[in-house]
């Protein structure tokens, strides 16, 4: 642990007030400018072999398939930096997209009316099953993957319950507007994610609860004993990433203009890859929201490199895979690099 804000907490240095050392310096280049200098490298090998990979019309259906993992991987940093995961996302949208898709349907409201109270349940949705997620496991100990495991089943179970196993469509046409609106040729809806990242990237680093959630994952038990509450923070970090997820399945529902219950499926993966690849620690106290954007963007760019050079499903999924290991043992190095005594000057 680096740093406890409050007044309370005995005075603990502060990382900017320190001269970093030149091991927290590669650290830091193998964890951001590391991933930078990757993601340029790839988008210089798939413009070499496909032509139309920088035409704007790509570029612009890069961002769009960014979006959602964005979205969802900014939450799941949240739940990451704390120690834990949660691998309900998917399936939680899911529900989400159905309660919405519910409401929006209803054919007793007017559109306007229809589209506030589909989001608000959207968003309820996401918030109630993260906060439950986050409950379950400080007040009883589970291991977080376990709780959202079983959060996963029982979410994916409500979608299918709700709708009887059937899409809903046929919403207002404003509505769908949202997920086909651009502004200078960059989709609305990756405008959106990066307001959403940079909202948390400022509660990460300007506020007490982000320098928390680092402290809990660098060392629980030390802000427990330094008088702090860490049950409350990880309640809280594991809603916004509900809420997280309730505005992805907005998003989605826009872009599709259709709530599936079976929507979601592998995105909970996804999310964890951007998170990792950019950097985040898997074990939690480590990461930035910054290196997050660059790995979801190294997923879209992957994925749809590939698919311009015809490369089939299976195969971009052992590649993604391949991608994914290789990012958790540069993750585990970079531990190993923190951890490894400095020398005696």
């Amino acid at each position: 642990m680096t740093d406890i804000p409050f007044s309370s907490a005995p005075p603990l240095p502060t990382p900017h007030r320190q001269r970093p050392q030149p091991r927290q310096v590669v650290t830091a280049i193998l964890r951001e400018a590391g991933i930078g200098l990757a993601l340029l490298v790839m988008i210089a090998f798939f413009a070499a072999l496909a032509p139309d990979f920088l035409s704007s019309q790509n570029v612009s259906n890069i961002l769009t398939q960014v979006t959602i993992n964005l979205i969802l991987a900014t939450g799941m940093t949240f739940a990451i930096l704390i120690g834990g995961i949660d691998l309900s996302v998917g399936a939680v949208m899911a529900l989400c997209a159905v309660v919405a898709g519910t409401v929006i349907t209803a054919a007793s409201l007017s559109p306007g009316l229809a589209i506030v109270l589909a989001i608000f349940a959207a968003l309820g949705t996401g918030v109630v099953c993260g906060a439950l997620n986050g409950f379950i496991s400080a007040f009883w100990g589970v291991p977080s993957f376990i709780v959202t495991l079983g959060m996963l089943n029982i979410a994916r179970g409500g979608a299918l319950e709700v709708t009887n196993a059937r899409t809903i469509y046929d919403f207002p046409d404003s509505f769908n507007a949202f997920g086909t609106a651009e502004v200078a040729h960059i989709p609305l809806m990756f405008i959106l994610a990066l307001c959403l990242l940079g909202i948390g990237w400022f509660v990460l680093t300007r506020t007490v609860f982000g320098r928390m959630i680092y402290a809990i994952g660098n060392n629980e038990e030390a802000v427990r004993l330094s008088g702090h509450r860490p049950f409350v923070i990880k309640v809280l970090a594991f809603t916004v990433t509900g809420l997280m997820v309730g505005i992805g399945a907005v998003v989605y529902m826009a872009r599709l203009t259709i709530a599936n219950p079976i929507l979601g499926n592998g995105f909970e993966l996804n999310a964890i890859a951007a998170v990792i690849i950019g950097g985040t620690s898997l074990s939690g106290g480590r990461g930035s929201l910054v290196g997050t954007l660059l790995g979801a963007i190294v997923i879209g760019v992957l994925a749809n490199g590939l698919i311009l050079m015809g490369v089939t499903d299976f195969i971009r999924q052992i590649i993604t895979g391949i991608v994914i290991i290789a990012a958790v043992i540069l993750d585990a190095y970079r531990a190993k690099l923190a951890l490894r005594p400095a020398k005696a000057v």
